[in-house]
């Protein structure tokens, strides 16, 4: 049995280990992509990330990992089963999938036996990666060697959260909803940019330079390689801690709550860096509610925004010729601020005639209450 190194072990890394988090708590958000040299514990990061997710309930025998108590999001067979009866339930390790560089279309998505449903009317359904990834982790290594139109499958289906497939006029659907991660080493070819913008963060990482961590990556390993159950078990309550945060953040979600100003701060932002359609936008607004989801609050602040922003806009920045398209933290703290400054001025006309309003029907009770005393 293959021992994962302990996600809580990894030294360093907080942006990316920051990324992935926070798409475990929404993998609606859309993924991570990380780029960056090797051996900066990419993969490490992926698998120990699904290591750290606890159980999860499933139908029992399903290949789509169904959930029993959401009779919205099964499956054709899940959602027939209910019709007749109770669904049996199991529980499972969170899944985590590695998908092969050579991967095919079919092997992603899955196949539909044609001949089957042509000579004997049957809809005979093979699944994929994408249905063994449901609800788990699927990582990507090296994506931007794999051919383009699979990452856009990926991609459509980590952020619609479903897999469509469709074979002469038969079609097929499950649910397929997973924290996509992807690695790159940027010296061996970039991704297009219409495939860069579609994953919701990217993550440049950087071999650690300071003598003191590089010491205790070596030691961490070594132990690891030495007694892999001990070492595991020395990080074991850390990882269960970060794991409950994580289910408590899924449940908060939803009822994490934000203003019009801070859409029109987030929107601000995006413009003042010049990107190109409004993804940017939407990523940054579900990023900032799972950063609050995760603090354990019910509300998003500037510093949710801003932290969302670190992520979500790095690979969307325009680059100009002899210019270093990186986004340096103090050029977005200060946008950040004049984007703030912006949507309180722009909502100042708002919140004075709201206040005249309220002053005006408190008058107004006062001199109802004057001619009628007895009210």
């Amino acid at each position: 049995m293959r021992v994962t190194y302990p996600f809580t072990a990894i030294v360093g890394q907080e942006k990316m280990k920051r990324a992935l988090l926070l798409n475990a708590v929404h993998p609606l958000i859309g993924g991570v992509l990380i780029r960056g040299e090797r051996g900066t514990a990419k993969s490490t990061a992926a698998r120990g990330l699904a290591a750290l997710l606890p159980p999860i309930e499933a139908v029992d025998g399903c290949p789509f990992a169904c959930r029993p108590d959401q009779t919205a999001g099964l499956c054709s067979s899940c959602r027939l089963a209910v019709e007749t009866g109770e669904l049996p339930v199991s529980m499972r390790d969170t899944p985590f999938v590695d998908l092969p560089v050579s991967a095919t279309e079919d092997r992603v998505v899955g196949t539909l036996d044609i001949e089957k449903a042509i000579q004997k009317g049957e809809r005979h359904f093979e699944p994929g990666i994408l249905a063994a990834a449901n609800r788990g982790v699927l990582y990507v290594d090296e994506v931007n060697l794999l051919d383009d139109h699979v990452v856009d499958l990926l991609l459509d289906s980590a952020a619609m959260g479903v897999n469509v497939v469709e074979r002469e006029g038969i079609s097929v659907q499950h649910p397929s909803r997973f924290v996509l991660v992807g690695s790159m080493n940027p010296e061996e070819g970039d991704l297009r940019p219409q495939l860069l913008d579609r994953f919701a963060h990217a993550v440049d990482v950087v071999g650690i330079h300071t003598p003191k961590e590089r010491v205790e990556i070596l030691r961490r390993r070594t132990r690891f390689e030495q007694d892999s159950a001990r070492f595991g078990a020395d990080f074991a309550a850390d990882a269960g801690t970060l794991g409950e945060r994580i289910i408590a953040a899924r449940r908060r979600y939803e009822s994490v709550t934000y203003t019009d100003k801070d859409l029109y701060t987030i929107a601000a932002l995006t413009s003042s860096f010049h990107v190109d359609g409004h993804r940017a936008d939407i990523v940054i607004l579900k990023t900032a509610r799972a950063q609050a989801a995760f603090d354990g609050r019910d509300r998003i602040t500037d510093r949710d925004i801003l932290q969302a922003a670190e992520l979500a806009l790095p690979h969307r920045m325009k680059k100009q010729p002899f210019q270093d398209a990186a986004l340096r933290p103090e050029q977005l703290e200060s946008n950040m601020r004049q984007a703030r400054a912006d949507a309180e001025e722009a909502f100042k006309d708002d919140e004075a005639m709201e206040e005249a309003e309220a002053s005006g029907a408190s008058s107004e009770k006062k001199a109802q209450r004057a001619m009628n005393p007895t009210t």
